[in-house]
């Protein structure tokens, strides 16, 4: 066990999905794996492990932000051994020909965290996606229905914001969405030599103020995971 995580050894997958909900991890491992059983209920955040295809997955909830995405995905690499690692989460699109949702692979990370200026000594660091997961999630997001972006996204520690000012400057220089998680998911995989990717489904439109709300989100969910379980399966 370690201290957020209440699973035993051998209990998590080397392959694991993240959603920031831990209802949509209860949501992935009921609908798409088998033999499933729930290997964490520690702070309400669930972590499930089952099989898909006759492969060991663990699907973990890692709650909202940097911070919280730091916590779960330092244990379960120290902890617990994973080896790839894959965010299946929502954005907020920033470009007009893109659309609710379409899904976005982000290949790279700018943020508005100061998480990497802390440990690169204030410097800038660029978190970038893992080139196999990346390329084998673009080949199965050409089989699906949307349309399927690769790009820079933009990461932010504010959900709430007043003004939109900032954002403004990211989309001129063809940032493609904001979210909330992935510079953490990067950096720690860079540190730990593991592989990472965020899958992110656009719940917002943020040029047109559309939204998707909570059970349009879960209907939209369907395509983004299975891209994400064929990939970490085979990449």
């Amino acid at each position: 066990m370690s201290r957020h995580l209440g699973a035993k050894k051998g209990e998590i997958a080397e392959r694991v999905l993240l959603p920031g909900d831990p209802l949509r991890a209860r949501f992935v491992a009921e609908h798409f794996l088998e033999n499933v059983y729930c290997y964490n209920e520690v702070r309400g955040m669930y972590g499930y492990t089952g099989t898909f295809k006759g492969v060991p997955i663990s699907v973990q909830g890692t709650g909202m932000g940097n911070p919280s995405m730091s916590i779960y995905g330092t244990e379960l690499v120290n902890d617990y051994g994973v080896k790839k690692l894959i965010r299946i989460g929502t954005c907020g699109a920033m470009q007009k020909d893109i659309q609710i949702r379409d899904i976005i692979l982000a290949q790279a990370v700018s943020s508005d965290s100061n998480l990497t200026e802390k440990i690169f000594y204030g410097n800038n660091y660029a978190p970038i996606a893992d080139f196999s997961l990346l390329m084998k999630a673009f080949q199965l997001a050409q089989g699906k229905k949307g349309n399927v972006f690769v790009g820079n996204i933009y990461n932010s520690d504010e959900f709430y914001r007043e003004t939109l000012d900032r954002l403004h400057k990211f989309m001129e220089f063809g940032v493609l969405g904001v979210e909330m998680e992935s510079t953490a998911l990067y950096t720690l995989a860079a540190k730990y030599g593991v592989k990472a990717l965020s899958i992110l489904t656009v719940g917002s439109q943020l040029l047109t103020n559309e939204s998707l709300t909570h059970e349009e989100s879960e209907k939209s969910f369907f395509d983004m995971v299975d891209i994400a379980l064929h990939t970490i399966i085979d990449a």
